[in-house]
């Protein structure tokens, strides 16, 4: 059976080292959390995954880094400083703060009571300082989406990768949002990791493009492991959508705290690279442009088609790593009851995606023939470039798996005496026990085939 809970993956989490609490021994920081040694490694796989796919396995894709902070000019014309608020409520009795949309039959969460303030809009930037002065010239912000970073620097990639419509690019990175109410683990938090593509297209294009788009996404992420019954598409209904939307379909996952938002993909027409160019600048944003803090660039490319500049049209598929990596735990975690009747916890991620890949292991950790043996063969293991091989020396081979098991990691190889020549059958020297993570089935293989072995499962 799955997980029961969200709390039941918390729990896991930090018992296996997958995300902790951020500075959990002063109490912790609300909305904020770290990733340990089994997390960091699944979100640098499934970081990678994306990048792989989005990039090297297309010709029309190329790839950003932009970053953290942002010129303040650029979320004031994005339309970022007008727009990007939700409204907060504060509870009389208790002083608790809440986000509205978050309220049910407009009672406090905390207390229930309904003695609420008035609903007031509360932008959910971050703003910084730049330079030793504090004035009105000298901050920043900390960039609430990856996206701004790829529009103001739309004119630098076209000319110096020569891209033709249609044709994108991708970033990977940090954004902050300074959220009213951080819920459900890692779900809503305020340092958040976005993987996100703006897709340029001609204009009259567009739909067709965010319909490919949309189906593309999916696929991806059902490779990654989501069932087919876990996703569901959301159209956004026009009253709801962005300030800069055509249209936005969501790809909802059902998590354990219920059917949310995994990705969004939304037809951003030329909202962001016309509210950022010179002679676009006025007409898609509230503010009114002040020619002497505005951009002065023409964010234009040219149609082969007619031979004229244009405004392209973006799609943007935006996705949370977080929330992607809470999807794929909540999809892989799993509770059997064996044919013995003793129960095991296996998480069934994908190869690709597990933290560790390969563990080898000594059959006796104090024998110094089997541990040199098992060291050389984690050495050639991890030479294959699959990811991280784990060398495990508990001494206890039925513990080793298991704790294999619920970690993820595909296969586990047995070093034993018959492996070094020193016992059992004499025709099963140099060779060793590679055991399955989801069937539990083993087999003796040879040394000599080892590695074409192992590249087999990846």
């Amino acid at each position: 059976m799955p997980a029961k809970n969200l709390d039941e993956i918390m729990s896991f989490c930090k018992r296996r080292g997958f995300i902790f609490q951020s500075g959990e021994i002063y109490g912790g920081l609300q909305g904020v959390y770290d990733y340990g040694p089994l997390g960091v490694e699944l979100k640098n796989n499934l970081k990678a995954a994306w990048w792989r796919a989005n990039i090297y396995e297309r010709d029309d894709m190329v790839g950003l880094d932009s970053a953290i902070l942002s010129h303040q000019m650029v979320f004031k014309y994005s339309g970022h400083e007008d727009t990007f608020s939700d409204n907060m409520v504060d509870c009389y009795d208790c002083k608790k703060r809440w986000r509205v949309d978050h309220l049910k039959d407009g009672q406090c969460e905390a207390c229930g009571s309904k003695n609420l303030t008035e609903p007031r809009p509360f932008n959910m930037m971050f703003k910084t300082r730049i330079g030793p002065v504090e004035d009105n010239a000298s901050f920043a912000y900390l960039r609430p989406e990856t996206a701004q970073g790829i529009f103001v620097n739309f004119r630098n990639i076209v000319d110096s990768t020569f891209q033709k419509l249609p044709f994108g690019v991708a970033q990977i990175g940090k954004a902050f949002r300074n959220e009213i109410t951080p819920r459900n683990f890692i779900f809503r938090v305020r340092e958040f990791e976005q993987m996100e593509i703006e897709f340029f297209v001609k204009p009259g294009e567009d739909e067709q493009w965010h319909d490919a788009w949309v189906e593309t996404r999916v696929a991806w992420w059902q490779d990654q492991g989501l069932s087919k019954e876990n996703l569901k598409l959301f159209v956004q209904p026009e009253a709801e959508l962005a300030h800069y939307a055509k249209k936005t379909v969501d790809i909802l996952y059902n998590f354990p705290h219920g059917l949310e938002e995994l990705e969004g993909i939304a037809n951003r027409t030329d909202f962001d690279l016309g509210s950022h160019s010179k002679e676009q600048g006025a007409l898609n944003i509230k503010a009114k442009v002040n020619p002497n803090e505005h951009s002065i660039t023409k964010l234009q490319i040219l149609d082969p088609k007619t031979n004229e500049n244009c405004v392209p049209y973006v799609i943007e598929p935006s996705a949370g790593v977080d929330r992607g990596i809470l999807a794929i735990l909540s999809e892989a975690y799993t509770e059997e009851v064996l044919g013995d009747g003793k129960e095991r916890i296996v998480l069934k991620l994908k190869p690709h995606l597990a933290p560790v890949k390969v563990a080898v292991i000594p059959l006796a950790k104090n024998n110094p023939d089997i541990v040199a043996k098992t060291k050389v063969i984690r050495k050639r293991i991890q030479a294959l470039g699959i990811g991280r091989v784990s060398y495990e020396d508990t001494g206890n081979i039925g513990k080793s798996y298991r704790r294999h098991d619920e970690i993820g990691t595909p296969l586990c190889i047995t070093i034993d005496f018959e492996t070094i020549g020193k016992d059992g059958d004499p025709a099963l020297f140099n060779t060793v026990t590679i055991r399955e993570r989801d069937s539990m089935t083993q087999k003796r293989v040879h040394l000599d085939d080892i590695e074409t072995t192992v590249r087999g499962y990846f």
